[in-house]
């Protein structure tokens, strides 16, 4: 069992006893869905309020915004679990969640980046469109290839990692902000921006998502190409 199924496990077994108690009460999987995209729109709600009414050093929104988008994933991982359990999960209900999963990944994004392009951090709003690019690509591709009869989970940087990548790195830059300074920066003469900044704790795993978000989505459409040619010969 690799860690991340490990993990899964962990968390599946804690959301059990939450789950049941779904069922009970007749709660639909398109309902928690639908809860999943309505945090979303709280996180990115956060962003913009930050943007608009907070300052540079101050990264409690971001903190604040980043636990929504752990618990909005959260959800993301009920509705489905929920479905199975509850003997409720049909096709119309797989695709209303990929189609509001990847709603809910751009009101996200678009959050972020008011955030980022609001307090002038133009270079780290351009990795997070990148980002948000390469997000919509990984997911993409897979429904593409899947829909020609290919198996396509290849790579990393599915929606859970990303998830788990954006949240808890928005949540640690809060709390470093509130604990030591909001105004933190290290600098190289001559370079034109920091090297290294607060803000730097949540904008640098979003540029490494940028990076790895579009090679998995590469990686996947080679994978296709090659099981589809095969399937050729």
């Amino acid at each position: 069992m690799t860690l991340k199924q490990y993990g899964q496990e962990l968390v599946y077994k804690g959301i059990h006893p939450f789950i049941k108690l779904l069922i009970k009460m007749g709660v639909t999987p398109n309902l928690i869905t639908m809860i999943g995209l309505g945090l979303n729109f709280l996180a990115a709600i956060v962003f913009i309020y930050g943007a608009e009414l907070g300052d540079r050093s101050d990264h409690s929104y971001v903190g604040w915004a980043g636990a929504i988008i752990l618990l909005a994933g959260l959800f993301d991982m009920i509705d489905g679990r929920l479905a199975r359990l509850g003997n409720m999960a049909n096709p119309f209900g797989a695709l209303f969640d990929s189609v509001i999963d990847r709603y809910s990944e751009m009101i996200m994004f678009l959050g972020i980046i008011y955030y980022l392009i609001s307090h002038d951090y133009f270079l780290s709003s351009l990795f997070t469109f990148i980002a948000m690019i390469g997000s919509v690509m990984v997911s993409y591709t897979r429904a593409r290839a899947e829909g020609l009869g290919v198996n396509c989970s290849v790579g990393l940087m599915q929606r859970p990692e990303r998830i788990l990548i954006i949240g808890i790195s928005a949540i640690l830059c809060g709390l470093f902000s509130a604990q030591y300074s909001g105004d933190f920066r290290y600098t190289i003469p001559d370079l034109p921006v920091p090297l290294f900044e607060t803000i730097t704790i949540f904008t640098l795993p979003i540029t490494v998502l940028a990076v790895m978000a579009n090679i998995t989505a590469l990686r996947r459409l080679n994978h296709s190409r090659k099981e589809l040619m095969a399937r050729e010969n």
